[in-house]
């Protein structure tokens, strides 16, 4: 079972085994969301489905989301019918991917976790990978499959509120992490949200940090050294992760575990929620 990664070869094993797979391409564009069905109509891995930010990862329904913000979670009852729909079954291997650096299949790859399913795990270094490695690809829409059985689990990862953060926010037992880039972390810049600037406390560490010039994951142990300097003695157990919308702060969460730290919280609503917020705080620079 894959966890966390998975490599181009490793999966074109799984493909020739015969091994039951969901393969999910969740390429989008923030500034273009439409761009999202061209690219996977354009290319995509051979018999992958597509997962789509807004359709299928968010709700935009205030009656079925779980949080705030630009990208709400769906409440899990209605994830798990977009996952059957996917054609999900609980003794599959799932496997996601984009061409966005893990930016947006990083949220399947949470979800998923929350939804109780183990056995997902994010294709490393993407659509570039595959293509570099030979994998085989299609066009056109995805394939006609079979709805899945998949049933909710027990929740393998978890979220926080804008108020239970808040409520913790300054004290030692929270360490809040942004993934945001720099300048929108510093308040210098905000293209999306109505607020510029960051949550008090937060540290930055932007998204892509976590991938070296291939594209792909860095190592363990390089991302153990670099996540021990950021956090320079906190409690690495009471990290909350954040970004703009509780999306593309995924690939800190996975570079987490994968550099040894046990699995923490995700903010899902994150700036975008605690900016439309009224009276909570907020820091520049």
């Amino acid at each position: 079972m894959f966890t966390h990664l998975i490599s181009a070869p490793q999966l074109q094993a799984l493909q020739a085994n015969g091994t039951p797979l969901l393969v999910v391409d969740c390429s989008f564009d923030l500034a273009d969301p439409a761009k999202a069905d061209a690219m996977f109509a354009e290319q995509h891995i051979q018999g992958a489905m597509q997962a789509h930010l807004e359709r299928d990862l968010s709700t935009h329904d205030p009656a079925n989301a779980v949080n705030g913000g630009r990208h709400p979670l769906p409440k899990r009852e209605l994830f798990a019918q977009t996952l059957r729909r996917l054609g999900l079954d609980n003794t599959m291997q799932a496997v996601v991917y984009d061409r966005n650096g893990a930016n947006y299949c990083g949220r399947l790859w949470w979800m998923l976790k929350w939804a109780g399913h183990d056995a997902v795990a994010v294709l490393d270094g993407g659509l570039q990978a595959w293509l570099a490695a030979g994998g085989a690809t299609e066009s056109g829409p995805a394939p006609a499959r079979a709805h899945g059985h998949f049933e909710l689990g027990p929740e393998l990862r978890h979220w926080v509120s804008t108020q239970d953060l808040a409520a913790r926010l300054n004290q030692p037992t929270q360490t809040i992490i942004d993934a945001r880039g720099a300048p929108r972390y510093r308040g210098e810049t905000e293209p999306l949200d109505p607020i510029a600037g960051h949550i008090p406390g937060a540290l930055n560490r932007p998204f892509g940090d976590n991938l070296g010039p291939d594209g792909r994951f860095k190592s363990p142990a390089q991302l153990k050294t670099e996540f021990a300097a950021l956090l320079a003695g906190r409690d690495a157990a009471g990290v909350v992760h954040q970004c703009g919308s509780g999306v593309s702060t995924v690939p800190n969460i996975i570079a987490m575990e994968l550099a040894g730290y046990p699995p923490v919280a995700l903010y899902a609503g994150s700036w975008s929620e605690w900016s439309r917020t009224p009276g909570l705080p907020v820091a520049k620079g």
